[in-house]
């Protein structure tokens, strides 16, 4: 890999940035708490759903100390919406082990903190702090096949030991902090999946997909991985205006979170009847509510108030649940 060819893109970059870039919150300082929230929630959620997310959850949290002394139901009350909530979680907790010991400047320290992968790790120690360590994200890896006609498996070790290189030698040219947004900015804004802007972007006449006409069908497409099937058979269990709930501590999925009791059970084809349907990470979920007026004897049975089950699981889940059991009710 020539220096000198990097070294061009990164001035070109770098200059295309500044006269473009999008004027969004998390940029107006180098607080790495404020990056961190905003790294966070911009994971799986666009830029114009974060934003108000984010602009809320800093009025309820401004500091590290306020996340790290909230209790945790009010972390996933003001995260309600997201989705995903097990990044609020690993929020949550590793703000208790930064208010501890401090905020690490560098990704290797970072990495070792819950929640802060390779990516977040990188961003938040990059753009605080100037620690010349590059991004990849899906966005920087688009553009990075793109520019030099990389035609591999990129989720794959090898490959992605490789794409780290290259975005860790635009980051030692200098401007780490810029030109990493820089890179995410243009894989978000000119070098899109479907409908590049090539004539937008400042290394139009330089990339390698573009000369061989293959921007479209590059980077490879990952193969997608099968939608495991599930069904649930959550019981309804209420005492006047409370309902019970467990908390489920085993399992691919909803580990953790309180919910209704219930047996959990993976088949292999979608069945014919069920309340409701649930979308989690590769997995469809299958619902068939029950309801009762004796509970079980459990000793880890809790009662909620059903108005602020919220607080504790915030996931429409449990309200799709709680819906269905109206309907059979009636």
């Amino acid at each position: 890999m020539k220096s000198t060819v990097f070294s061009k893109d990164h001035s070109l970059l770098l200059a295309w940035y500044r006269a473009n870039r999008r004027d969004l919150p998390w940029r107006k300082n180098r607080d790495p708490y404020q990056i961190w929230v905003s790294e966070v929630m911009l994971q799986q959620t666009t830029v114009a759903a974060v934003i108000p997310y984010y602009e809320k959850f800093l009025t309820l949290f401004p500091r590290v100390q306020d996340l790290a002394q909230a209790p945790e139901s009010a972390v996933l009350k003001a995260w309600a919406g997201l989705g995903y909530y097990s990044r609020a979680r690993n929020l949550h907790k590793a703000a208790k082990a930064l208010n501890e010991n401090g905020f690490p400047k560098t990704a290797a320290e970072l990495i070792e903190f819950p929640g802060f992968g390779p990516y977040t790790s990188a961003a938040v120690a990059s753009i605080a702090f100037g620690d010349p360590v590059g991004v990849l994200d899906g966005n920087v890896i688009r553009v990075l096949c793109r520019r030099f006609g990389l035609d591999v498996d990129w989720w794959t070790t090898t490959a992605k030991k490789d794409l780290q290189a290259r975005a860790d030698i635009f980051a030692q040219l200098g401007h780490p902090d810029e030109i990493n947004q820089a890179l995410m900015e243009l894989g978000a804004t000119v070098c899109t999946p479907h409908s590049p802007a090539c004539l937008l972007c400042p290394w139009s006449s330089r990339c390698e997909a573009r000369k061989a006409d293959r921007v479209l069908s590059l980077p490879r497409p990952k193969p997608r991985k099968k939608i495991e099937l599930w069904t649930w058979s959550p019981v309804v269990i209420r005492k006047r205006n409370q309902v019970a709930l467990l908390q489920r501590h085993d399992g691919p999925i909803l580990r953790g979170q309180w919910l209704f009791p219930g047996n959990f059970e993976k088949v292999k084809q979608k069945p014919t009847s069920f309340h409701a349907r649930h979308g989690i990470t590769h997995h469809d979920l299958y619902v068939n509510v029950s309801l009762s007026s004796r509970p079980p004897k459990n000793p880890d049975l809790k009662w909620f108030d059903v108005e602020k089950i919220v607080e504790v699981n915030p996931s429409k889940l449990l309200q799709k649940i709680l819906q269905a059991a109206e309907e059979l009710k009636s």
